[in-house]
């Protein structure tokens, strides 16, 4: 059962490969690392009992090898060791002298001969019943500096290699060092490091024991007291470059290896936990263990998978036929849908709200109230007219005949001023809500229906944006029609507006307050509690004012000509002096000028605050007719009218590559993940 779950998983893999598609499903497996002088191929080589790899300088391994092993009862009178390539399917390579050029030819077919790199891997599965069922990835060594015509960034291609591979969570790390270097210094526990930094799913492999200094060893290392490892170390005793060159046989190498453990004072008491077997039995065993835990996540990703990308690819239709009434069929669908989620979207009732931000009506209500009604609200008539403009509006308003009261002519003046200012944020809310209005329209464009067609999706575009442009015109027209009706007309009977005669007397009222403050009543003592407390005697001021002159009054006019504050000058009695050439109102404000300037300004801010609540309330009524409403009920007559032409519909639902290419992926996956499905049910 055990080795069924290896061979469950190796069939997984071939079964992505051989539709060359990306394995979706983290399957566990086992990669090698290390660096390239660290003994790599040799492990590999102990393990399968065959001579079998790539060897020379340099990089010898330059795509990863998916080495599939599996073991077989050995039967008399047959070839009981093969091997096979799944990119030569049928063909068994009973010589591994064979096996060896094919990986050489294999690669190079793919990274040519400068010494390049291919992530693409090859898959060795090899049979025979001197082998423990497993899989192990052997990944190219690590290298620091490029060697011949090797690329200059040689180095970051190997590691971006090996990291795509080992920092998948369900894979274990086979890392490979020399135990007569620092371990510390180890390249492929430096790489394992980056991706498992608490060592839970790494192995260490220690090779060349036998080579290190007399009196030197690695009990510390696989006792886990130097670099803790949770999944521990195993010392191996790989051949020499001499053993290689003389065909010494693998068999003997382990026999050798087996004697070196027995034998040495460091070892022979841990013999049983050293050696090339002892590690293909750890390895077969924790990735059986491996397999059995994760099996259930493998199960959900493929059965998740199928759903994902038969949803995509029913997104994605099947390919057209030329069928004039199937390509009707669709514009006419793609039309009604794209003009109902259009309508859907502005009134809320979309089957898609959004719950992490605003969208759709949303957004147009929020710029008529928040951001148009919050701005004219926040309007002020006194922020560009100050009270010497009044003044100045008030004399030049009453022509050559100073009037006798407030002038009706000066206030419509500054109030139609007031009101033209209105003009400018009615138009940039226009602005504003067509702007969301293509906001709308692009998020719908989005949809995979325009994806498949982007011919379509242009000339969807182009249509309703000029249908959109055309109804800015009357709409912003309309909204300047309002402004100017306002202007046109100040109706001075509006129920909510203050009367002159109220402002006139809410005026007077302010300044004879000002005048007059009313006394301070200071508390005193009664000597006689019977009597009644005597009013304070009168004030400095009131007493002048009892005794004042009542005549004095037509004597300060005499002092204080009608224009006094614009034309100050002491003046000659009989003589005329020339008038200034520019006449500016300079210093205090006469009593007069005062409560006129006064009277008017409260005119202006109750019209004006009449003015803006009805432009608030109108212009989004405006926008709302003209421009939102109108497309909600003509868009869909405008596409059919421009877009439903038998003679464009080849032309418009001709479907783009990135439409082709991903239904043939999505077809080869939901192949891959079926095959999958069927591979996995047998567990």
């Amino acid at each position: 059962m055990d080795s069924h779950l290896i061979k469950t998983i190796n069939s997984l893999q071939e079964a992505f490969s051989a539709i060359n598609v990306n394995n979706p499903i983290d399957l566990p497996q086992i990669a090698v690392v290390g660096s390239q002088s660290a003994g790599k191929s040799s492990v590999l080589e102990n393990i399968v009992g065959q001579d079998f790899l790539p060897r020379g300088s340099g990089i010898v391994t330059r795509r990863p090898l998916v080495l599939q092993l599996i073991n077989r009862v050995a039967v008399e009178g047959t070839d009981n060791e093969w091997g096979e390539f799944l990119h030569v399917p049928g063909k068994k390579f009973t010589n591994f002298d064979e096996i060896r050029k094919e990986i050489e030819d294999e690669t190079e077919r793919t990274t040519g001969k400068k010494g390049g790199i291919s992530p693409d891997p090859i898959f060795l599965r090899v049979t025979s019943p001197k082998v423990l069922t497993l899989t192990l990835i052997d990944l190219p060594g690590l290298t620091k500096v490029p060697v011949g015509d090797q690329p200059k960034d040689i180095e970051k291609q190997i590691k971006d290699m090996i990291l795509k591979f080992i920092t998948k969570q369900n894979a274990i790390i086979l890392a490979v060092t020399s135990a007569n270097t620092d371990l510390a210094n180890s390249d492929g526990l430096m790489l394992a490091r980056q991706v498992d930094p608490e060592g839970l799913r790494t192995i260490g492999v220690l090779t060349k024991v036998d080579l290190m200094d007399q009196g030197t060893d690695v009990v510390d290392i696989l006792a886990n007291r130097v670099i803790p490892l949770r999944l521990g170390y195993v010392a191996v005793v790989n051949r020499g470059q001499k053993d290689i060159e003389s065909k010494k046989k693998i068999t003997s190498a382990l026999e050798a290896e087996k004697n070196f453990f027995e034998n040495h004072a460091s070892y022979s008491s841990k013999a049983q936990f050293c050696g090339t077997p002892y590690l293909a039995r750890r390895l077969n065993t924790l990735l059986m263990h491996h397999i059995k835990t994760c099996l259930p996540e493998i199960k959900a990703k493929i059965s998740s998978g199928l759903v994902k990308y038969n949803q995509e690819l029913q997104q994605l239709g099947d390919p057209l036929v030329e069928d004039n009434g199937l390509q009707s069929n669709i514009i006419l669908n793609v039309i009604t849908e794209f003009a109902n989620d259009y309508s859907t979207i502005i009134a809320g009732t979309s089957k898609d709200i959004s719950s992490d931000e605003l969208s759709g009506g949303a957004r147009i209500s929020f710029v008529f109230h928040e951001i148009f009604g919050n701005a004219i609200r926040g309007m002020d008539p006194f922020d560009q007219i100050k009270d010497v403009d009044i003044r100045t509006i008030l004399y030049n308003s009453s022509g050559s005949s100073p009037g006798l009261f407030v002038a009706t002519a000066a206030f419509e003046i500054l109030i139609k001023q007031q009101i033209k200012r209105l003009d400018d944020p009615s138009v940039k809310c226009v602005n504003m809500i067509y702007d969301e209005l293509v906001r709308i329209l692009n998020a719908l464009l989005q949809k995979p229906v325009f994806k498949r067609f982007p011919q379509l999706r242009d000339k969807f575009y182009s249509v309703v944006i000029k249908f959109f442009q055309r109804c800015m015109d009357p709409t912003t027209k309309l909204c300047q029609d309002l402004i100017a009706a306002e202007a046109c007309y100040i109706n001075t009977a509006h129920p909510e507006f203050i009367s002159g005669q109220r402002a006139m007397a809410v005026v007077a009222d302010r300044i004879q307050q000002k005048k007059n403050p009313p006394p301070i009543m200071d508390s005193f003592k009664s000597n006689d509690a019977g009597k009644r407390p005597t009013p304070p005697p009168p004030t400095l001021q009131q007493a002048a004012a009892l005794t004042k002159d009542h005549n004095q009054e037509l004597i300060d006019q005499q002092n204080q000509g009608f224009f006094g504050s614009f034309f100050k000058q002491k003046s000659t009695p009989g003589v005329l002096s020339q008038p200034p050439s520019v006449l500016k109102a300079s210093g205090n404000l006469s009593e007069r000028e005062q409560m006129e300037t006064e009277v008017i300004k409260l005119l202006l801010l109750s019209y004006f605050n009449i003015v803006k609540r009805t432009t608030a309330d109108l212009v989004p009524k405006a926008i709302m007719f003209n421009l939102v409403q109108h497309s909600k009920d003509n868009l869909q007559r405008e596409l059919l009218t421009e877009l439903y032409k038998k003679e464009s519909f080849e032309e418009d639902l001709k479907e783009s590559e990135f439409t082709i290419t991903r239904r043939q992926e999505c077809k080869k996956m939901i192949v891959a993940l079926k095959k999958a499905d069927e591979i996995i049910a047998t567990v």
